[in-house]
């Protein structure tokens, strides 16, 4: 299995490497066969070490690959732990990967910087590939700074612009901001545990419990620094600022690094740092209370939106919040669910906008738009299932991950859940009210388009229409199938920690669930 795991992330980076030195004397259709071949080859074995870590049961595999430095006792390594977190992720990330860079060939096909977007774009696959499969805090790290730097590239990719050369540089340095508290609660963690390494950090803090640092308990300064980085990250209140000027991007990257992969790094990483979390009632009270204002406030300003992305992009932040929110009251595996389901409708969302955008020459502002579901059938029929699944209408899969969360909350018996429960539910009709406002104003109503566009207006090409197509399948049915086993029947129950006597959210759940056939009337 050494060599799958291998494979999977090291195939992107082979493709990014072709295609930046060599993309030029090899033309477009050589490099764009590579780099999707790439990523393709990733996903065909993400699927596999999915079956055979989650389905079949397999041992986790734990394994330093190759010694970096050694300093005294503290080895510095590069290796793997893939568990069923991690298979997880590494299907979510290959998949949504796979469909951006298809849908690549389609939008970008007349950009001057194509080669050297699809080698940005296999590097950023490898980049998050190595951070969910880290198994130590350097290679996480690693990772972690790998994606912002390919992020700062990409979102300033058509650097003849000015608002995207700001927008770069503000993404870059917010991220920055939030990086220094990660690096401190990196180094906190080597400073008590004399390790980098996950398990033997786990295993030690019994020797943190009832210390003190700056006179304030030393596990919850850990975890909220470890927090204020993914905070950036991960978009929240108050570094929430880079992530809607980072629209500034072309759209294939907008779904990529909105969707599955870099906003959902902090995520994860809470998700794996959760032995520690669990040991401060604290540091979880403010990362719930960090997500529901989140979730509020960011749903309210996506009203008022009049860019299709700039819309689709404070959705991404309202649902990280939820996502967060998840984390706060311990209901890891939910957080890790809504992520899953949010990463499929959401970069159909973001890649159905970028069809329209196509459509309509580059017009980005809703109010100039109506009446393309004539003109665009398959966009507009895929757009209606992301919306639905987006809002949480009854069998989508939002749905069911959001409606986990809200529960979640409700058995919370955290300080403040009272009222984070009633944030959480006032989103829901938030985001309903923002997400329907943009499809109608796209899809129905008068045409409001300008007389040229209008005669030219027709549906996007097969390279654009077919990962919307693939996107709106699991947008659809993912959450019916996958919350018995993800939430009830253990799938991650072997990489996440819960001190199920203090946080009993998860346990409630498991009591009021009787399947996810029934949740449909009970919500209707």
């Amino acid at each position: 299995m050494e060599n799958i795991y291998l494979t999977i992330a090291l195939a992107p980076l082979v493709g990014a490497i072709i295609a930046g030195f060599f993309g030029g004397m090899l033309g477009r259709t050589a490099t764009h066969t590579i780099t999707i071949l790439g990523v393709l080859v990733s996903t065909v074995l993400a699927l596999y070490v999915f079956n055979h870590h989650v389905i079949e049961q397999g041992a986790i595999f734990n394994q330093n690959l190759y010694t970096w430095m050694q300093i005294g006792s503290l080895n510095v390594s590069v290796g793997f732990l893939v568990d069923n977190l991690t298979s997880v992720m590494l299907v979510v990330v290959s998949f949504v990967s796979l469909m951006v860079h298809i849908y690549t060939i389609g939008y970008m096909h007349d950009d001057d910087g194509y080669t050297k977007f699809f080698s940005y774009i296999s590097l950023f696959t490898f980049s998050m590939f190595m951070l969910v499969m880290s198994n130590n805090f350097m290679q996480l790290f690693f990772g972690w700074e790998a994606v912002g730097l390919v992020s700062y590239l990409l979102i300033g990719f058509w650097h003849h612009k000015e608002s995207a050369v700001e927008a770069n540089l503000k993404a870059f340095l917010v991220n920055r901001v939030g990086d220094f508290g990660f690096l401190l609660g990196i180094g906190l963690v080597l400073a008590f545990s004399g390790s980098l390494d996950y398990m033997e950090v786990f295993s030690s803090l019994d020797k943190v419990v009832g210390q003190s640092l700056w006179g304030a308990d030393l596990i919850t300064v850990i975890c909220l620094l470890l927090f204020v980085g993914a905070m950036g990250k991960s978009a929240q209140v108050p570094l929430h600022v880079w992530l809607p000027g980072s629209m500034e991007g072309p759209t294939p990257i907008s779904a990529l690094i909105h969707a599955a992969t870099m906003v959902t790094a902090g995520i994860f990483m809470v998700s794996r740092m959760s032995p520690m979390f669990e040991l401060s009632d604290v540091a979880l009270t403010v990362v719930m209370v960090i997500g529901a204002i989140t979730a509020l406030f960011m749903g309210l300003l996506g009203i008022v939106q009049n860019d299709i992305k700039k819309v689709v992009a404070y959705s991404t932040l309202s649902q990280l919040g939820y996502m967060t929110v998840a984390l706060g009251v311990s209901a890891y595996s939910v957080a890790i669910f809504h992520l899953m389901t949010h990463a499929f409708f959401k970069a159909l969302l973001f890649l159905g906008a970028g069809s329209v955008i196509v459509a309509m020459h580059h017009e980005q502002d809703i109010r100039k738009m109506g009446g393309l579901r004539k003109k665009m059938p398959i966009t507009y029929w895929t757009g209606l299932i992301g919306t639905l699944a987006l809002i949480g209408f009854p069998g989508f899969a939002g749905f069911y991950s959001k409606d986990m969360i809200i529960e979640a909350v409700h058995f919370s018996s955290l300080p403040y859940a009272d009222w984070v429960y009633y944030a959480v539910v006032a989103g829901v009709f938030i985001t309903a009210f923002y997400s329907f406002r943009m499809f109608f104003l796209v899809f129905h109503g008068e045409s409001r388009v300008d007389h040229h566009t209008e005669e030219h207006l027709h549906e996007s090409a097969p390279s654009i229409t077919f990962p919307l197509i693939a996107l709106a399948i699991p947008s659809a049915v993912i959450g019916y199938l996958t919350i018995d086993p993800m939430l009830f029947n253990g799938w991650l129950d072997n990489a996440i920690t819960i001190d199920a006597a203090k946080h009993a959210s998860m346990t409630e759940l498991s009591k009021m669930f009787h399947g996810a056939a029934a949740m449909i009337p009970h919500a209707v």
